[in-house]
């Protein structure tokens, strides 16, 4: 047809093979950056977390008084929160993302990783305390691992899973929950570890986290009843999700009352 034009685009045996290399390099860049990238932020930070808790600890040994591990740990998990949080959402503890998981806000797959990564961070985090530390202070503060400061097991145990309540609710209605996420949620669940150590660290240790139990019983050997430091923050996060799965998640995450 007159007037018609035809275009006949040439493309170069080089131009093909740069466009597949790129493909595949976005594909591979993508992989580890949804699987891989998240992992390692959350060994990391949790092991950062754990090492600043330990160090806390050590240092804070006779003074009688729980600031200095309250300001120290919730001041780091806000700060690691902040930096952390656009690539794993910044859990560092398994009870948080069993709580995240549970609610909606991260796959099933990705759930046992991070819950691996942890554990292994809060090791790492543990270890580094106890080479840097005098083994005289290091063995007499326990290595900064956490045991009950009560007698009663049950008001111990009810202790540690009421604040990993109050902890979990913030992370999931602050960050997870689209009706009531907020950008000051780093803040706030820094500030709340923090106030909850300072309200029950005499009573339970306020521990609100297996990783930051289980690194410094391995590392000290230390495991006067640590079964509290994993049933009471799994039983707190658990509790939260039945508060937000019925009561106060959107419309997208309650079961009921839509």
């Amino acid at each position: 047809m007159s007037g018609s034009k035809h275009t006949t685009e040439v493309f170069t045996v080089e131009e093909v093979a740069e466009e597949v290399k790129g493909a595949r390099n976005n594909k591979t860049r993508g992989m580890y950056e949804r699987y891989v990238q998240p992992c390692l932020a959350e060994l990391f930070g949790t092991s950062l977390l754990v090492f600043v808790g330990c160090s806390s600890a050590i240092g804070n040994l006779g003074s009688g008084s729980v600031l200095q591990p309250a300001l120290a740990t919730g001041l780091t998990l806000g700060v690691l929160i902040m930096v952390f949080g656009k690539i794993s959402g910044g859990h560092f503890n398994p009870a948080v993302s069993l709580s995240v998981y549970l609610c909606g806000g991260m796959e099933l797959l990705m759930t046992g990783p991070y819950l691996t990564a942890q554990v292994l961070g809060g090791m790492i985090g543990a270890a580094l305390t106890k080479v840097i530390y005098p083994t005289d202070l290091y063995d007499v503060a326990l290595g900064g691992a956490i045991i009950p400061g009560t007698t009663d097991l049950v008001k111990a145990t009810i202790a540690e899973m009421m604040m990993t309540l109050i902890l979990t609710t913030v992370v999931c209605l602050g960050e997870v929950n689209q009706q009531t996420r907020s950008p000051s949620a780093p803040f706030c669940v820094g500030l709340t570890v923090t106030a909850n150590i300072i309200a029950g660290g005499i009573l339970s240790g306020s521990c609100m986290n297996p990783a930051r139990a289980f690194g410094p019983a391995v590392a000290a050997n230390q495991w006067t009843h640590h079964w509290i430091y994993w049933v009471g923050p799994m039983g707190g996060s658990l509790l939260n999700v039945i508060f937000i799965r019925l009561f106060f998640g959107d419309q997208k995450t309650r079961v009921m009352l839509k």
